[in-house]
């Protein structure tokens, strides 16, 4: 067995989930066993909504009792589940870090999750161990996006920057919280194993589990914080799980996935059910030039193209180019469901 997978539930589906399950020689791992009903907009009866979750529950639920492993890319519900801790004995966690790159959100989730779990399985000072040099000083994260900073945005540049201005005065407020916290600890003990996960690599015989540094979720400084993405290799063949990346929106991530270069893409899309509200036009075209540069640049055997982006009943429309680019230079490019032989939930409850 070189790499298997399987998409465990996705948006397309009819609940909010990007649950995936991944298997070689060496591990069995779910990357973020988390699920949330869908939202009001949603074209379906609130018993639907109830039921497609319910059934989403327990799949992942069932898939994680047969695990070693758990990947858990930031503290958003669809993505975890803070509630039911017996899920997490017995494997090693890998999660977000909760001391840094994170809003003030995710750090009071992390915080109750952290001390469930100590409580939950007694878990002894001995067992806990403190991430080292802790950080007083955080670059700028635009320095690391080269290829957005220097995008000509033409007669968005100026409001642009104004975007850009507000959001490193809240990613400055971010900084002096992350200085001043108490840090959380990682975990070692003989029920659970917790380690934080960016910017590290992992090797169980021939398999690599590999986690990105932290990036955006959305738009530079993104008000709902950071994630990362997963890449699992085993003898030749490679999974990328980008996570929340929402397109991805930022060029820099694109051009991250496009050197990674997977046999296998778990693609979240772009927010389009928020298209007017939230996302905006300029946004929105970024994410679809980014995705179809993707598909172009990649020789991927499969793009799970989904979460986010099959909340509404237009996101085909909404990112037509993207299907189109796919169907011209047939690569295969399916929403999760369609993936398993299913229709789409927003499609067939039109």
């Amino acid at each position: 067995m070189s790499l298997n997978f399987k998409p465990i539930w996705f948006d397309s589906m009819g609940a909010k989930s990007t649950c995936t399950y991944v298997q070689t020689s060496d591990i069995s791992i779910v990357i973020d066993p988390g699920v949330a009903i869908m939202q009001p907009s949603f074209p379906a009866t609130p018993e639907q909504k109830t039921k497609w979750l319910s059934n989403a529950e327990d799949i992942i639920k069932q898939t994680c009792n047969k695990l070693t492993d758990i990947v858990i890319s930031h503290y958003h519900y669809d993505h975890y589940f803070p509630d039911d801790l017996e899920l997490y004995k017995g494997k090693k966690i890998f999660i977000k870090n909760p001391n840094q790159y994170i809003n003030f959100k995710q750090r009071e989730r992390a915080v109750n999750f952290f001390k469930s779990i100590i409580d939950k399985f007694k878990v002894k000072e001995t067992e806990k161990f403190f991430p080292l040099n802790k950080k007083t000083e955080y670059q700028d994260p635009l320095d690391f996006l080269p290829h957005a900073v220097n995008k000509d945005f033409k007669s968005y540049n100026n409001r642009r920057k104004e975007v850009l201005e507000k959001g490193r005065k809240r990613f400055d407020k971010q900084v002096m919280k992350w200085i001043s916290n108490k840090p959380l600890p990682e975990i070692k003990s003989e029920e659970i194993e917790i380690s934080f996960a960016e910017e590290k690599s992992y090797v169980k015989g021939n398999t690599t589990i590999r986690f990105t540094k932290p990036l955006f979720h959305g738009i530079e400084y993104a008000s709902v914080g950071w994630v990362y993405a997963t890449i699992i290799e085993c003898k030749g063949k490679k999974l990328l799980h980008s996570s929340d990346l929402s397109g991805p929106i930022i060029e820099d991530y694109a051009d991250l996935i496009i050197h990674e270069n997977p046999n296998i893409l778990i693609l979240d899309g772009p927010t389009t059910y928020l298209f007017g509200y939230i996302l905006n036009r300029i946004n929105l075209d970024r994410t679809i030039e980014n995705t179809a540069r993707i598909i172009k640049d990649i020789n991927a055997d499969v793009i799970i193209y989904d979460h986010h982006l099959t909340r509404e009943p237009r996101f085909r429309e909404r990112t037509k180019k993207v299907w189109k680019i796919a169907k011209e230079l047939n690569k295969k490019v399916v929403t999760a469901a369609e993936y398993l032989g299913k229709k789409t939930i927003v499609e067939l409850n039109q």
